[in-house]
């Protein structure tokens, strides 16, 4: 059986102090429950205050994004480099709303606004071999928008975003890559995708990386599901053959429901 994930995603949430609070509430998650890889993914002017809470426990510091060089003239840019100096292990590469891709946008997001958030399949593969590079683990996003579903387009998308993503690697190098299924759909919108259908989107994706890589590495890759990721629904998700993991985005900003998230999973017993 393949190791569950569990990796909170805070987004934009948390001033320092609020985010040591919450891994204060979280740091024994690694002792408690030893089978899950868990990780905690606040924001960039979090990351040194959750990081001291973390040191020397079993949960891991994760950071939401990186940049792929290593140093220049990036303004506002964040090296791969930089995260590991203080003390990141896990990052998060492609996430929808890092592509301009929401489930439920501002209403003063237009074309024009959107264009901001601008990474393409070119930039996450970019970013996810400059993170493997530093020796990162990475959890790189795939998923659909609500009009590709309707369209009949979930399956194109999600193998042509991993496609993009994996483009260039060599399988000795997926051993610290997980992927990561988010409907664009049901994330932030209190949607969640069926279960049965969350994991054949995830078996798509195995797929994928069995054509790109061979059957070994497909079955040796972990997958997640994200997408209004709760305690409610968090066990039968994780008991589904192709997922792996969750990348909980809400609920893992209130302590005792990503807690009861990380011990849903058939491998935390």
């Amino acid at each position: 059986m393949r190791r569950q994930i569990i990796a909170g995603n805070w987004k934009m949430h948390m001033l320092t102090d609020e985010g040591r609070e919450l891994a204060e509430a979280l740091v024994g998650l690694g002792a408690e429950v030893p089978n899950v890889d868990v990780a905690l993914c606040p924001p960039y002017t979090a990351l040194t205050a959750v990081g001291a809470v973390l040191a020397g426990s079993k949960v891991r510091l994760g950071a939401q994004d990186v940049f792929w060089k290593e140093k220049g003239a990036y303004t506002g840019q964040v090296a791969p480099s930089m995260l590991v100096d203080i003390g990141v292990s896990v990052v998060i590469v492609g996430h929808s709303e890092s592509r301009g891709r929401f489930g439920v946008p501002e209403p003063d997001m237009d074309d024009v606004v959107l264009a901001h958030f601008g990474d393409s399949d070119r930039t996450v593969n970019l970013k996810l071999k400059a993170a493997r590079r530093a020796g990162l683990t990475v959890i790189c996003c795939v998923g659909e928008t609500l009009a590709e579903r309707e369209a009949g387009d979930t399956d194109r998308v999600v193998t042509r975003q991993v496609e993009g993503a994996l483009a260039g690697l060599d399988a000795s190098t997926l051993d610290e890559v997980v992927l990561a299924y988010e409907p664009v759909w049901a994330i932030g919108t209190g949607k969640t995708c069926q279960t049965v259908e969350a994991d054949r989107v995830c078996g798509v994706i195995r797929q994928a990386v069995g054509v790109l890589f061979g059957s070994d590495c497909a079955e040796a890759m972990r997958i997640q599901y994200g997408g209004s990721v709760k305690p409610a629904n968090a066990a039968e998700l994780l008991a589904c053959p192709n997922i792996d993991g969750a990348l909980v985005g809400g609920a893992s900003l209130v302590a005792a429901d990503f807690a009861a998230i990380v011990k849903a999973g058939p491998t935390a017993a």
